[in-house]
């Protein structure tokens, strides 16, 4: 399985939430709400429903990280400079992540309770999503200072199943990746514009 230098992934994922904030900003915050719910084909995702679906794995994994986190704060486990990903782990994020080209690996089913609403409140959407990235930023900041491989995570599909805290920031962020892309294709397409040439390279930086 993969391994990174702790700090350099942590920084690297905190410029690909960067650049999703970015992304959020310069494209979404200025088109109306009839845009942002206008769905580019029967069936197909608004760029709200897009960004409901991932509020909802927000308001599970955030909590937990900052639980786990917090707690190799108070425990005194101290950052290796070597993370080790997990071979579940590693295949979770591969399986979100975009191809650097903006393929993405097949469609997936959502569990019925990530399912976005028919019609959200878009702008409280865009507000919860922003202020989930800020939340993101400021415990990757944090988590350089604790061991991200020994922290761990239960996954929304089961408690059962546990990533290490490293683990589950590349999973969530590539998670995040994937449907802000779907994202930026849906406006697009509703505003007339081709979304052929729409590639991950705006969402990040090397891949993880």
């Amino acid at each position: 399985m993969p391994s990174f230098n702790s700090h350099t992934l942590l920084q690297a994922l905190h410029q690909d939430v960067s650049a999703l904030l970015n992304e959020t900003h310069t494209r979404f915050r200025a088109v109306s709400e009839t845009i942002l719910l206008q769905q580019p084909a029967p069936g197909s995702w608004s760029v709200a429903q897009c960004l409901d679906h991932l509020n909802g794995y927000g308001r599970y994994y955030i909590p937990r990280l900052r639980e786990a986190i917090a707690e190799g704060e108070q425990r005194q486990l101290e950052a290796r400079p070597v993370f080790r990903s997990s071979w579940l782990g590693n295949y979770f994020t591969n399986l979100m992540k975009p191809e650097a080209d903006g393929s993405l690996r097949g469609k997936m089913k959502t569990p019925k309770d990530h399912r976005p609403a028919p019609q959200p409140d878009a702008k409280a959407v865009i507000a919860e999503f922003v202020s989930q990235q800020e939340q993101l930023q400021e415990l990757l900041t944090r988590a350089r200072n604790v061991d991200i491989r020994r922290l761990k995570v239960p996954i929304s599909l089961t408690r059962f199943i546990r990533l290490s805290a490293g683990d589950t920031f590349r999973f969530l962020i590539a998670h995040e990746q994937r449907h802000i892309l779907q994202a930026v294709r849906a406006l697009l397409v509703v505003t007339g514009k081709s979304p052929t040439a729409v590639s991950v390279q705006s969402l990040s930086g090397n891949a993880r």
